[in-house]
Protein backbone atom coordinates (compact mmCIF):
# COMPACT_ATOMS: atom_id res chain seq x y z
CA UNK A 1 0.00 0.00 0.00
CA UNK A 2 1.34 3.68 -0.99
CA UNK A 3 2.50 5.52 2.08
CA UNK A 4 2.01 9.03 2.58
CA UNK A 5 3.75 9.99 6.04
CA UNK A 6 6.80 11.07 4.44
CA UNK A 7 5.95 13.39 2.49
CA UNK A 8 7.07 17.25 2.87
CA UNK A 9 3.58 18.36 2.66
CA UNK A 10 0.95 20.63 4.60
CA UNK A 11 -0.45 18.63 7.24
CA UNK A 12 -4.04 19.20 6.34
CA UNK A 13 -3.32 17.38 3.03
CA UNK A 14 -1.00 14.52 4.79
CA UNK A 15 -3.77 14.00 6.48
CA UNK A 16 -6.39 13.51 3.87
CA UNK A 17 -3.65 11.56 1.83
CA UNK A 18 -3.42 8.91 4.99
CA UNK A 19 -7.19 7.87 4.43
CA UNK A 20 -6.70 6.71 1.20
CA UNK A 21 -5.92 3.11 1.17
CA UNK A 22 -4.43 2.31 -2.22
CA UNK A 23 -1.57 0.32 -4.58
CA UNK A 24 -0.96 1.05 -7.82
CA UNK A 25 -0.26 -1.42 -10.72
CA UNK A 26 1.02 -0.91 -14.35
CA UNK A 27 -0.01 -1.29 -18.21
CA UNK A 28 2.93 -0.86 -21.06
CA UNK A 29 1.98 1.00 -23.72
CA UNK A 30 3.87 -0.69 -26.58
CA UNK A 31 5.44 0.49 -29.89
CA UNK A 32 4.20 -1.05 -33.40
CA UNK A 33 6.13 -4.16 -32.83
CA UNK A 34 4.07 -5.25 -30.22
CA UNK A 35 7.12 -5.49 -27.80
CA UNK A 36 9.03 -3.12 -27.35
CA UNK A 37 7.67 -0.70 -24.17
CA UNK A 38 7.43 3.01 -24.56
CA UNK A 39 6.08 3.61 -21.32
CA UNK A 40 3.89 2.66 -18.42
CA UNK A 41 0.81 3.83 -17.08
CA UNK A 42 0.33 4.41 -13.36
CA UNK A 43 -3.42 2.55 -12.32
CA UNK A 44 -4.48 3.77 -9.12
CA UNK A 45 -5.98 0.42 -7.48
CA UNK A 46 -8.38 1.10 -4.11
CA UNK A 47 -7.80 -1.67 -1.54
CA UNK A 48 -11.44 -0.93 -0.65
CA UNK A 49 -13.37 -0.18 -3.58
CA UNK A 50 -13.22 0.18 -7.03
CA UNK A 51 -11.36 3.38 -8.48
CA UNK A 52 -14.66 4.83 -10.50
CA UNK A 53 -16.07 4.08 -6.33
CA UNK A 54 -13.54 5.93 -4.88
CA UNK A 55 -13.64 9.16 -7.36
CA UNK A 56 -17.12 9.28 -7.43
CA UNK A 57 -17.01 9.53 -3.83
CA UNK A 58 -14.49 12.19 -3.60
CA UNK A 59 -16.18 14.46 -6.64
CA UNK A 60 -19.07 14.21 -4.29
CA UNK A 61 -17.24 15.60 -1.14
CA UNK A 62 -15.67 18.07 -3.79
CA UNK A 63 -12.32 16.72 -2.77
CA UNK A 64 -10.73 15.59 -6.49
CA UNK A 65 -7.86 17.42 -5.21
CA UNK A 66 -6.98 14.49 -2.80
CA UNK A 67 -6.90 12.03 -5.91
CA UNK A 68 -4.73 14.49 -8.26
CA UNK A 69 -1.76 14.77 -5.42
CA UNK A 70 -2.48 11.23 -4.45
CA UNK A 71 -1.95 9.73 -8.04
CA UNK A 72 1.45 12.14 -8.48
CA UNK A 73 2.83 11.16 -5.45
CA UNK A 74 1.91 7.51 -5.36
CA UNK A 75 2.47 6.61 -8.80
CA UNK A 76 5.82 8.28 -8.96
CA UNK A 77 6.53 6.75 -5.73
CA UNK A 78 5.51 2.67 -6.92
CA UNK A 79 7.06 3.39 -10.60
CA UNK A 80 11.04 4.39 -9.02
CA UNK A 81 9.99 1.10 -6.67
CA UNK A 82 9.56 -0.45 -9.50
CA UNK A 83 12.86 0.39 -11.16
CA UNK A 84 11.67 0.64 -14.71
CA UNK A 85 13.44 2.73 -17.73
CA UNK A 86 10.82 3.80 -19.64
CA UNK A 87 8.38 6.92 -19.35
CA UNK A 88 5.58 6.76 -16.41
CA UNK A 89 1.68 8.01 -17.67
CA UNK A 90 0.25 9.78 -15.21
CA UNK A 91 -3.78 10.38 -14.90
CA UNK A 92 -4.85 14.30 -14.25
CA UNK A 93 -8.08 15.51 -13.76
CA UNK A 94 -8.78 18.64 -16.38
CA UNK A 95 -10.34 20.45 -13.42
CA UNK A 96 -7.14 20.39 -11.07
CA UNK A 97 -3.67 20.52 -10.71
CA UNK A 98 -1.08 20.73 -7.88
CA UNK A 99 -0.68 23.59 -6.13
CA UNK A 100 2.62 25.27 -6.16
CA UNK A 101 3.27 23.75 -2.65
CA UNK A 102 3.04 20.65 -3.59
CA UNK A 103 4.70 21.06 -7.12
CA UNK A 104 7.87 22.03 -4.95
CA UNK A 105 7.27 18.98 -2.86
CA UNK A 106 7.34 16.98 -5.41
CA UNK A 107 10.58 18.02 -7.19
CA UNK A 108 11.83 17.74 -3.53
CA UNK A 109 10.95 14.47 -3.75
CA UNK A 110 11.50 12.43 -6.99
CA UNK A 111 14.34 15.65 -8.39
CA UNK A 112 15.71 15.44 -11.87
CA UNK A 113 14.33 11.62 -12.23
CA UNK A 114 11.16 12.79 -13.13
CA UNK A 115 12.44 14.99 -16.58
CA UNK A 116 12.00 13.78 -19.21
CA UNK A 117 9.99 10.91 -17.91
CA UNK A 118 6.51 11.62 -17.38
CA UNK A 119 3.43 11.86 -19.62
CA UNK A 120 0.32 13.68 -18.34
CA UNK A 121 -2.67 11.97 -19.53
CA UNK A 122 -5.34 14.50 -19.03
CA UNK A 123 -8.70 13.10 -18.43
CA UNK A 124 -12.30 12.98 -19.82
CA UNK A 125 -13.70 13.97 -16.57
CA UNK A 126 -15.43 16.27 -15.37
CA UNK A 127 -14.69 19.30 -16.88
CA UNK A 128 -12.19 20.98 -18.48
CA UNK A 129 -10.37 24.54 -16.72
CA UNK A 130 -8.63 26.91 -18.95
CA UNK A 131 -6.86 28.21 -16.10
CA UNK A 132 -5.67 24.47 -14.91
CA UNK A 133 -4.84 23.74 -18.05
CA UNK A 134 -2.26 27.00 -18.65
CA UNK A 135 -0.82 26.28 -16.03
CA UNK A 136 -0.60 22.36 -16.35
CA UNK A 137 0.78 22.81 -19.62
CA UNK A 138 3.20 25.17 -18.23
CA UNK A 139 4.93 23.10 -15.62
CA UNK A 140 4.68 20.22 -17.79
CA UNK A 141 6.59 21.54 -20.68
CA UNK A 142 9.31 23.02 -18.00
CA UNK A 143 10.50 19.56 -17.15
CA UNK A 144 10.58 18.50 -20.81
CA UNK A 145 7.90 15.80 -19.95
CA UNK A 146 4.67 15.15 -22.37
CA UNK A 147 0.93 16.29 -22.72
CA UNK A 148 -1.72 13.92 -23.47
CA UNK A 149 -5.25 14.14 -24.36
CA UNK A 150 -7.00 10.55 -22.55
CA UNK A 151 -9.63 8.86 -24.23
CA UNK A 152 -10.45 10.92 -27.14
CA UNK A 153 -13.91 10.53 -28.12
CA UNK A 154 -15.29 9.96 -25.15
CA UNK A 155 -16.26 12.90 -22.20
CA UNK A 156 -15.15 16.00 -23.00
CA UNK A 157 -12.11 15.30 -24.94
CA UNK A 158 -12.72 15.95 -29.02
CA UNK A 159 -10.55 17.59 -31.14
CA UNK A 160 -11.53 21.47 -29.99
CA UNK A 161 -9.58 20.30 -26.39
CA UNK A 162 -6.97 18.95 -28.63
CA UNK A 163 -6.76 22.13 -30.93
CA UNK A 164 -7.17 23.82 -28.00
CA UNK A 165 -4.21 21.93 -25.82
CA UNK A 166 -2.16 21.27 -28.37
CA UNK A 167 -0.67 17.64 -26.61
CA UNK A 168 1.89 15.62 -27.44
CA UNK A 169 -0.19 12.40 -27.49
CA UNK A 170 -3.63 11.56 -27.89
CA UNK A 171 -5.23 8.56 -26.68
CA UNK A 172 -8.27 7.23 -29.02
CA UNK A 173 -10.88 5.46 -26.80
CA UNK A 174 -11.83 1.82 -27.23
CA UNK A 175 -15.08 3.05 -28.26
CA UNK A 176 -13.11 4.02 -32.08
CA UNK A 177 -11.21 0.87 -31.49
CA UNK A 178 -13.38 -2.46 -31.02
CA UNK A 179 -14.32 -4.01 -34.31
CA UNK A 180 -11.95 -1.26 -36.34
CA UNK A 181 -10.84 -4.20 -38.23
CA UNK A 182 -14.46 -4.66 -39.82
CA UNK A 183 -15.92 -1.25 -39.36
CA UNK A 184 -16.09 0.56 -42.29
CA UNK A 185 -17.25 3.85 -40.40
CA UNK A 186 -14.58 3.38 -37.62
CA UNK A 187 -11.97 2.85 -40.31
CA UNK A 188 -12.92 5.97 -41.90
CA UNK A 189 -12.85 8.05 -38.72
CA UNK A 190 -9.81 6.74 -37.27
CA UNK A 191 -7.71 7.02 -40.64
CA UNK A 192 -8.57 10.49 -41.01
CA UNK A 193 -7.47 11.05 -37.46
CA UNK A 194 -4.37 9.83 -37.98
CA UNK A 195 -3.48 12.42 -41.13
CA UNK A 196 -4.94 14.88 -38.61
CA UNK A 197 -3.12 14.23 -35.86
CA UNK A 198 0.09 13.38 -37.54
CA UNK A 199 -0.01 17.04 -39.49
CA UNK A 200 -0.21 18.26 -36.02
CA UNK A 201 2.93 16.21 -34.69
CA UNK A 202 0.96 14.33 -32.51
CA UNK A 203 1.20 10.87 -31.47
CA UNK A 204 -1.51 8.42 -31.14
CA UNK A 205 -2.22 5.93 -28.99
CA UNK A 206 -4.80 3.11 -29.85
CA UNK A 207 -6.08 1.74 -26.29
CA UNK A 208 -7.83 -1.07 -25.25
CA UNK A 209 -6.90 -3.46 -28.27
CA UNK A 210 -8.26 -6.69 -27.24
CA UNK A 211 -7.92 -8.75 -30.55
CA UNK A 212 -4.70 -9.40 -32.75
CA UNK A 213 -6.95 -8.40 -36.29
CA UNK A 214 -7.60 -5.17 -34.43
CA UNK A 215 -3.69 -4.73 -33.41
CA UNK A 216 -2.74 -6.06 -36.76
CA UNK A 217 -5.04 -3.54 -38.52
CA UNK A 218 -4.36 -0.37 -36.50
CA UNK A 219 -0.45 -0.78 -37.56
CA UNK A 220 -1.08 -0.77 -40.62
CA UNK A 221 -3.28 2.23 -40.50
CA UNK A 222 -0.42 3.98 -39.43
CA UNK A 223 -0.77 4.02 -35.71
CA UNK A 224 2.13 5.24 -33.48
CA UNK A 225 1.63 3.47 -30.25
CA UNK A 226 -0.29 0.66 -28.22
CA UNK A 227 -2.38 -0.47 -25.09
CA UNK A 228 -4.41 -3.24 -24.16
CA UNK A 229 -5.10 -6.66 -22.91
CA UNK A 230 -4.20 -8.15 -26.35
CA UNK A 231 -0.34 -7.28 -25.53
CA UNK A 232 -0.87 -6.97 -22.04
CA UNK A 233 -2.68 -6.46 -18.87
CA UNK A 234 -1.80 -4.09 -15.99
CA UNK A 235 0.43 -5.83 -13.54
Amino acid sequence: MINFDHLPLDEDILQALRELSINYVFQPIFRPDGKTIYAWEALMRPTDMTVTELIDAYARKDKLHVLEVATFFGAMQAFFERGYDQRVAINSFPSDCMKEEEAEAFYQCFGEGIRGRMIIENLEYPYFSNEVWTEKSRSVRAMDNLLSVDDFGSGINDLEKVNLMTPHIVKLDRSLISGIDHIIEKQEYVADLVMKFHTMGILIVAEGVEEKEEFDYLVGLGIDLFQGYYLARPE
